[in-house]
């Protein structure tokens, strides 16, 4: 039996626990369920301390946003697997065990997640994950089963195993060893991208990543920021552009970077026509503080250059397939 950890990092979630930690401890006998709190303002700890008080507290004085807290959370356990699952999430039957014997017969895997169906509707998959993430050669992600605001219903087409770009943090299995050598989360990203940032680098050490479709969650999503909410929209973008300057080699990024401007600034035109033009004012702000995260971007840049894989993404812009080209679906995508 795997030596398994399942951490749900917890921020204002009272609800969301009441609703799905039951079936986290009914489904989840193969491994230890662990509650990390980001110093949470409502009644979750009395919650869990009244209805579940043999299961493990981590407690934060402060909101360490979702990288430091799993970055801390993760420094204090010692578990060969921690699965990293977020608060919103219904899981199923047997959705351990599968995940954890794929890692143990494949040593080179350093991280996993399930097929992701959205808890709302249980016969489509969920944003944010799917059937495992990629990434465009601009560093735009997309998944197998979600392409922007494009889902599928899930018909078994991404029932086959193969390798990922990334792998959702909404429910993540990472080998701990290999989370550790890769540096953790970057907590300058405190959330959104951030599991493709530790991906990216992850596959850098040469190690793969992949989405084993026997293990299903559904996920409600939105659950700490709304896709609504400018905020989102603003970690968004400065997490696009620190994850290209971070993890792209040096002569792409000479082109790519001012490239990525480019289609930022259409892309914040085109929030303030459609939909609200403080969208357009969270773009910019993430392009100025992108700009003076440059110096310790440049100091993380130099310590990831230092690994000896080459990194390959998607030989194609996403948002030209997707909005010029029509090109709607993971399969479209690649088709050839």
């Amino acid at each position: 039996m795997a030596n398994t950890a399942v951490v749900i990092l917890n921020y204002n979630g009272a609800q969301f626990l009441e609703q799905f930690l039951p079936s986290v401890i009914q489904h989840s006998t193969s491994a230890e369920v662990i509650v990390a709190d980001n110093a949470s303002k409502d009644n979750s700890l009395s919650f869990l301390k009244e209805n579940y008080p043999n299961l493990k507290l981590i407690v934060f004085e402060e909101n360490l946003g979702y990288t430091g807290g799993y970055n801390e959370a993760l420094k204090q356990l010692n578990y060969e697997y921690c699965v990293l699952l977020n608060s919103d999430i219904e899981v199923t039957p047997n959705w351990i065990i599968p995940v954890t014997d794929f890692m143990n017969d494949h040593p080179e895997v350093a991280a996993c997640q399930p097929k992701i169906l959205d808890f709302n509707q249980k016969e489509k998959f969920e944003y944010a994950g799917a059937a495992g993430g990629y990434l465009d050669f601009m560093g735009f992600p997309y998944c197998r089963g979600r392409v922007f605001d494009t889902l599928e219903n899930d018909q078994g087409q991404f029932d086959e195993i193969i390798p990922l770009h990334w792998a959702t943090g909404a429910c993540m299995f990472v080998r701990t060893a290999d989370f550790m050598s890769a540096g953790g989360f970057d907590t300058d990203f405190f959330a959104h991208m951030e599991e493709i940032d530790l991906c990216w680098r992850m596959r850098a050490l040469g190690k793969s990543l992949y989405c084993i479709p026997e293990s299903v969650v559904h996920h409600v999503g939105g659950g700490t920021l709304n896709k609504l909410n400018p905020r989102k929209t603003y970690l968004n973008f400065r997490n696009n552009l620190s994850l290209l300057f971070k993890n792209e080699n040096a002569l792409s990024l000479i082109w790519k970077l001012p490239f990525k401007f480019m289609l930022d600034w259409a892309a914040a035109l085109k929030f303030g026509f459609d939909q609200s033009w403080a969208h357009s004012w969270a773009v910019i702000r993430a392009h100025l503080d992108f700009i003076l995260l440059t110096p310790k971007n440049i100091k993380k840049r130099r310590l990831i250059s230092k690994t000896n894989h080459s990194v390959q993404n998607s030989p194609f812009l996403l948002p030209y397939q997707y909005f010029i080209k029509s090109r709607k679906t993971f399969f479209e995508l690649h088709q050839k």
